[in-house]
Protein backbone atom coordinates (compact mmCIF):
# COMPACT_ATOMS: atom_id res chain seq x y z
CA UNK A 1 0.00 0.00 0.00
CA UNK A 2 1.18 3.46 -0.81
CA UNK A 3 -0.15 5.11 2.34
CA UNK A 4 -1.97 7.74 0.31
CA UNK A 5 -5.46 8.34 1.67
CA UNK A 6 -8.32 8.99 -0.80
CA UNK A 7 -10.02 12.38 -0.53
CA UNK A 8 -13.72 12.22 0.35
CA UNK A 9 -15.68 14.14 -2.25
CA UNK A 10 -19.24 15.44 -2.42
CA UNK A 11 -21.36 15.27 -5.56
CA UNK A 12 -25.17 15.32 -6.00
CA UNK A 13 -25.73 15.04 -2.27
CA UNK A 14 -23.55 11.95 -1.85
CA UNK A 15 -20.32 11.74 0.12
CA UNK A 16 -18.03 9.58 -1.96
CA UNK A 17 -15.08 7.82 -0.38
CA UNK A 18 -12.79 9.06 -3.16
CA UNK A 19 -12.63 11.45 -6.08
CA UNK A 20 -12.38 8.45 -8.39
CA UNK A 21 -15.82 7.27 -7.23
CA UNK A 22 -17.22 10.79 -7.71
CA UNK A 23 -15.77 10.90 -11.23
CA UNK A 24 -17.49 7.58 -12.00
CA UNK A 25 -20.76 9.13 -10.80
CA UNK A 26 -20.21 12.00 -13.24
CA UNK A 27 -19.43 9.52 -16.00
CA UNK A 28 -22.58 7.52 -15.24
CA UNK A 29 -24.61 10.74 -15.36
CA UNK A 30 -23.17 11.64 -18.77
CA UNK A 31 -23.84 8.08 -20.00
CA UNK A 32 -27.53 8.42 -18.99
CA UNK A 33 -27.30 5.78 -16.26
CA UNK A 34 -29.75 5.80 -13.36
CA UNK A 35 -27.61 5.08 -10.32
CA UNK A 36 -27.50 5.06 -6.53
CA UNK A 37 -24.32 5.21 -4.48
CA UNK A 38 -23.82 2.47 -1.86
CA UNK A 39 -27.57 1.82 -1.47
CA UNK A 40 -27.11 -1.40 0.51
CA UNK A 41 -24.52 -3.74 1.93
CA UNK A 42 -24.51 -7.53 1.81
CA UNK A 43 -23.61 -10.26 4.29
CA UNK A 44 -22.22 -13.21 2.32
CA UNK A 45 -21.92 -15.74 5.14
CA UNK A 46 -19.85 -13.42 7.31
CA UNK A 47 -18.02 -11.70 4.45
CA UNK A 48 -19.45 -8.19 4.34
CA UNK A 49 -19.55 -6.24 1.09
CA UNK A 50 -20.76 -2.77 0.11
CA UNK A 51 -20.72 -2.29 -3.69
CA UNK A 52 -20.24 1.28 -4.90
CA UNK A 53 -23.07 1.78 -7.40
CA UNK A 54 -26.38 0.20 -8.29
CA UNK A 55 -27.55 0.97 -11.85
CA UNK A 56 -31.15 0.19 -12.70
CA UNK A 57 -31.46 1.11 -16.38
CA UNK A 58 -28.77 -0.86 -18.23
CA UNK A 59 -30.17 -1.31 -21.75
CA UNK A 60 -28.89 -4.86 -22.16
CA UNK A 61 -30.11 -6.27 -18.85
CA UNK A 62 -33.86 -6.00 -19.40
CA UNK A 63 -34.49 -3.86 -16.34
CA UNK A 64 -32.32 -5.97 -14.03
CA UNK A 65 -29.91 -4.21 -11.72
CA UNK A 66 -26.21 -3.91 -12.44
CA UNK A 67 -23.78 -3.28 -9.61
CA UNK A 68 -20.53 -1.38 -10.21
CA UNK A 69 -17.39 -1.59 -8.09
CA UNK A 70 -14.72 1.13 -8.47
CA UNK A 71 -11.25 -0.20 -7.68
CA UNK A 72 -7.89 1.47 -7.78
CA UNK A 73 -5.63 -1.09 -6.16
CA UNK A 74 -7.30 -4.44 -5.51
CA UNK A 75 -6.48 -6.55 -2.47
CA UNK A 76 -7.04 -10.29 -2.13
CA UNK A 77 -9.98 -9.53 0.17
CA UNK A 78 -11.48 -7.21 -2.49
CA UNK A 79 -11.14 -9.99 -5.07
CA UNK A 80 -12.79 -12.54 -2.78
CA UNK A 81 -15.73 -10.24 -2.07
CA UNK A 82 -16.29 -9.33 -5.73
CA UNK A 83 -16.05 -12.91 -6.96
CA UNK A 84 -18.37 -14.20 -4.24
CA UNK A 85 -20.87 -11.37 -4.87
CA UNK A 86 -20.82 -12.12 -8.63
CA UNK A 87 -22.09 -15.65 -7.96
CA UNK A 88 -25.52 -14.14 -7.17
CA UNK A 89 -25.55 -10.62 -8.62
CA UNK A 90 -24.05 -8.98 -11.70
CA UNK A 91 -21.17 -6.65 -10.81
CA UNK A 92 -19.02 -4.66 -13.20
CA UNK A 93 -15.51 -3.83 -11.96
CA UNK A 94 -13.90 -0.56 -13.11
CA UNK A 95 -10.69 1.31 -12.42
CA UNK A 96 -9.34 4.73 -13.30
CA UNK A 97 -11.32 6.78 -15.80
CA UNK A 98 -9.71 5.76 -19.11
CA UNK A 99 -7.72 8.44 -20.88
CA UNK A 100 -8.17 9.51 -24.47
CA UNK A 101 -9.95 12.12 -26.51
CA UNK A 102 -11.58 9.75 -29.00
CA UNK A 103 -13.87 6.76 -28.57
CA UNK A 104 -11.33 4.37 -30.11
CA UNK A 105 -8.50 5.51 -27.81
CA UNK A 106 -10.76 5.23 -24.73
CA UNK A 107 -11.87 1.71 -25.71
CA UNK A 108 -8.22 0.72 -26.36
CA UNK A 109 -7.31 2.00 -22.88
CA UNK A 110 -9.99 -0.17 -21.25
CA UNK A 111 -9.17 -3.13 -23.47
CA UNK A 112 -5.57 -3.17 -22.20
CA UNK A 113 -6.97 -3.90 -18.73
CA UNK A 114 -9.99 -6.09 -19.46
CA UNK A 115 -8.15 -9.42 -19.80
CA UNK A 116 -5.73 -9.02 -16.88
CA UNK A 117 -6.45 -9.95 -13.29
CA UNK A 118 -9.05 -11.97 -11.44
CA UNK A 119 -11.47 -10.34 -11.52
CA UNK A 120 -10.42 -8.29 -14.52
CA UNK A 121 -11.62 -4.71 -14.77
CA UNK A 122 -13.86 -3.79 -17.72
CA UNK A 123 -14.91 -7.40 -18.31
CA UNK A 124 -18.29 -9.16 -18.50
CA UNK A 125 -17.03 -12.12 -16.37
CA UNK A 126 -18.43 -10.81 -13.08
CA UNK A 127 -21.58 -9.56 -14.84
CA UNK A 128 -22.66 -12.70 -16.69
CA UNK A 129 -19.79 -15.20 -16.60
CA UNK A 130 -18.57 -14.41 -20.13
CA UNK A 131 -14.84 -13.56 -20.19
CA UNK A 132 -15.15 -10.75 -22.72
CA UNK A 133 -14.41 -7.00 -22.71
CA UNK A 134 -17.27 -4.76 -21.54
CA UNK A 135 -17.29 -1.03 -22.17
CA UNK A 136 -19.72 1.54 -20.69
CA UNK A 137 -21.26 3.64 -23.44
CA UNK A 138 -24.24 5.67 -24.52
CA UNK A 139 -26.01 3.86 -27.33
CA UNK A 140 -27.18 5.60 -30.48
CA UNK A 141 -30.68 5.51 -28.98
CA UNK A 142 -29.40 7.40 -25.89
CA UNK A 143 -29.37 4.49 -23.42
CA UNK A 144 -26.67 3.42 -20.97
CA UNK A 145 -25.16 0.04 -21.86
CA UNK A 146 -22.10 -2.14 -21.53
CA UNK A 147 -21.07 -2.97 -25.07
CA UNK A 148 -18.93 -5.98 -25.91
CA UNK A 149 -15.41 -6.07 -27.29
CA UNK A 150 -16.49 -6.63 -30.88
CA UNK A 151 -17.21 -4.18 -33.69
CA UNK A 152 -20.71 -5.68 -34.05
CA UNK A 153 -21.54 -4.47 -30.53
CA UNK A 154 -19.46 -1.30 -30.46
CA UNK A 155 -21.11 0.07 -33.58
CA UNK A 156 -24.22 0.61 -31.42
CA UNK A 157 -22.33 3.25 -29.40
CA UNK A 158 -22.83 6.97 -29.81
CA UNK A 159 -19.08 7.45 -30.07
CA UNK A 160 -19.02 11.25 -29.77
CA UNK A 161 -21.31 11.40 -26.73
CA UNK A 162 -19.47 8.52 -25.04
CA UNK A 163 -16.09 10.21 -25.58
CA UNK A 164 -17.46 13.51 -24.20
CA UNK A 165 -18.75 11.64 -21.11
CA UNK A 166 -15.30 10.22 -20.35
CA UNK A 167 -13.70 13.62 -20.90
CA UNK A 168 -16.19 15.30 -18.55
CA UNK A 169 -15.51 12.73 -15.83
CA UNK A 170 -11.73 13.07 -16.14
CA UNK A 171 -11.84 16.86 -16.15
CA UNK A 172 -14.21 17.37 -13.21
CA UNK A 173 -12.61 19.37 -10.41
CA UNK A 174 -14.07 19.41 -6.91
CA UNK A 175 -12.05 22.11 -5.19
CA UNK A 176 -15.01 24.48 -4.79
CA UNK A 177 -17.76 22.50 -3.08
CA UNK A 178 -20.17 19.81 -4.18
CA UNK A 179 -20.73 20.84 -7.76
CA UNK A 180 -17.85 19.78 -9.97
CA UNK A 181 -16.28 22.38 -12.20
CA UNK A 182 -15.97 21.29 -15.82
CA UNK A 183 -13.56 22.57 -18.42
CA UNK A 184 -14.97 24.96 -21.02
CA UNK A 185 -17.05 23.22 -23.64
CA UNK A 186 -18.45 20.59 -21.26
Amino acid sequence: MSGIKPIETYYKGYRFRSRLEARWAILLDHLNAEWEYEPEGFDMDGLYYLPDFKVTNHAGRGGKELWIEVKGDMTDTDKEKILRFSEDKPIYVVGDIPKGETFDVIIDSMERQCYNGDPAKYNFFTVDGDFFGAFPCVTKSGCFALLGDDSNYLRDANEAKTARAFTAARQARFEHGERPIFEKGE
